[in-house]
């Protein structure tokens, strides 16, 4: 059990950004807030076998690399978790996770690391669910993330990693929704932002009343921002006004334009998703002779820009809706000629079904947290029994996007020690700074 008198040396940060520490007795201490290279002394308030989590009271050595944090709020709010530390030593620290999570799980080692992605540190969420919160024994609404660790709201008046127009917005949103006849029953506005509009979703859990609408508009004229109303599930979201411009980014380096609703996913670091995509389509090098299929593709953020290159892409997704939206944003770009999108449960994929996709020069995989592991097994069991798919031709490059280091470690082991491949090639991305969130990219090279 770690002592209150006794001094820890913080060696490491964890994938939640807490700092790693082992007491007297060889026991792991998580410290909230610590940071690698200080001693400090805690108090711990949780404790199992193999493990302490704990809160740091006092400090004798400080790092070279911790930092005032920029918003007021850091501490309370538990959107961010590393604004104390520099924004620098947080990119460094997200690569070594990356190459420590596809060592230590996968058994891979890049035989190049990527320099890693970065941009602007602050400004930069351009999505964003924000709750909100009627207090009524204080007679005041909350409108911003949650504290850490609970399910209060963070009382909040500006946030630095929202646009400066949005962090401005939280104080009159605040008295909007107590203004409202149903403000005990609006509990979330989710935020999005595209390159001409700032879209608003207001969750609702009763109808609102006409005055309530006509509080919307007269907000919505006065800040510049376009509501859209959800009564239930995201199928019901439903755009407020009509006319004026729509919701939507673009890719100007392919000649790409995006159309999205606010309750798509779309990446969150529109800065970074530029360079993202830009990036893994020099890596993935493509021509126009190729064929690529682009699994897990969404609305196309990959796809139609691999279009511009390659002679022929193959988008697949989960959901047949999210498919139908994909191939009217090919058309809306002219590229349905050079695209062709289906669904199919990428969660439960077989050998058969993956060659009955035919074959591919190269794969681009961009799958959330879960991660690809039945494409990846697939993939494997072919490459162990050509039996299983005779004539059946791997990609000869895979591209992996991956917002999660475990699952990508994971599923870079089955391709690199049961599916014939070698990692050339892997980086980080730092896509949320300030939060513990590791984005990466590897490249996976048939032997």
């Amino acid at each position: 059990m770690t002592n209150t008198d006794e001094w820890l040396k913080v060696e490491s940060l964890d994938l939640e950004a807490q700092g790693v520490a082992h007491n007297s007795e060889g026991k792991v201490v998580f410290i909230e807030d610590a940071l690698p290279g200080e001693e400090v002394q805690v108090r711990v308030g949780r404790r199992k076998n193999n493990w302490e989590q704990a809160a740091m009271v006092a400090m004798r050595h400080e790092s070279s690399q911790r930092v005032v944090p920029r918003c007021p709020h850091f501490g309370t709010c538990g959107g961010c978790k590393m604004q104390h530390f520099h924004v620098g030593a947080q990119v460094a620290t997200k690569q070594r996770a990356l190459e420590d999570a596809l060592w230590h799980l996968g058994k891979v080692k890049a035989e190049r690391v990527l320099r890693p992605i970065e941009g602007p540190a602050w400004g930069y969420r351009y999505r964003a669910r924000l709750s909100v919160r009627f207090v009524a024994k204080k007679g005041k609404v909350l409108v911003g993330f949650h504290e850490r660790k609970s399910s209060f709201v963070a009382d909040m008046d500006s946030c630095e990693v929202l646009p400066k127009h949005v962090s401005a917005l939280l104080v009159p949103l605040r008295d909007l929704v107590a203004a409202m006849d149903q403000r005990d029953r609006l509990p979330q506005i989710e935020l999005a932002i595209g390159d001409e509009v700032t879209a608003m979703v207001l969750r609702h859990l009763e109808p609102l009343t006409p005055a309530d609408i006509e509080r919307l508009e007269a907000f919505a004229a006065q800040y510049g921002v376009q509501w859209w109303l959800q009564a239930k599930g995201p199928d019901t979201v439903k755009r407020m006004d009509e006319g004026g411009p729509e919701l939507g980014y673009a890719l100007p380096e392919f000649g790409v334009n995006m159309p999205f609703k606010p309750t798509d996913f779309t990446q969150v670091n529109p800065h970074i998703n530029r360079v993202l995509v830009t990036r893994a389509l020099r890596l993935l090098a493509t021509n126009k002779e190729e064929r690529v299929i682009d699994w897990f593709c969404g609305l196309g953020n990959f796809t139609l820009p691999i279009a511009t290159m390659a002679r022929e892409v193959l988008g697949i997704e989960g959901s047949e809706t999210l498919v139908q939206r994909a191939r009217d944003n090919a058309a809306l770009n002219g590229l349905v000629a050079k695209t062709s999108f289906e669904a199919c449960n990428l969660f439960e994929l077989s050998p058969a079904d993956l060659a009955a996709y035919g074959h591919a020069h190269k794969w681009l995989v961009d799958p959330p947290r879960e991660g690809a592991f039945a494409l990846a097994k697939a993939l494997a069991d072919l490459h162990a029994d050509a039996s299983l798919a005779p004539g059946y031709v791997a990609p000869q490059r895979i591209v992996y996007v991956s917002c999660n280091p475990a699952t990508l470690a994971r599923d870079a082991g089955l391709l690199v020690h049961q599916a014939g491949y070698t990692c050339m090639a892997a980086g980080a991305v730092n896509m949320f700074p300030h939060t513990a969130h590791v984005e990466s990219m590897a490249v996976f090279e048939k032997v």
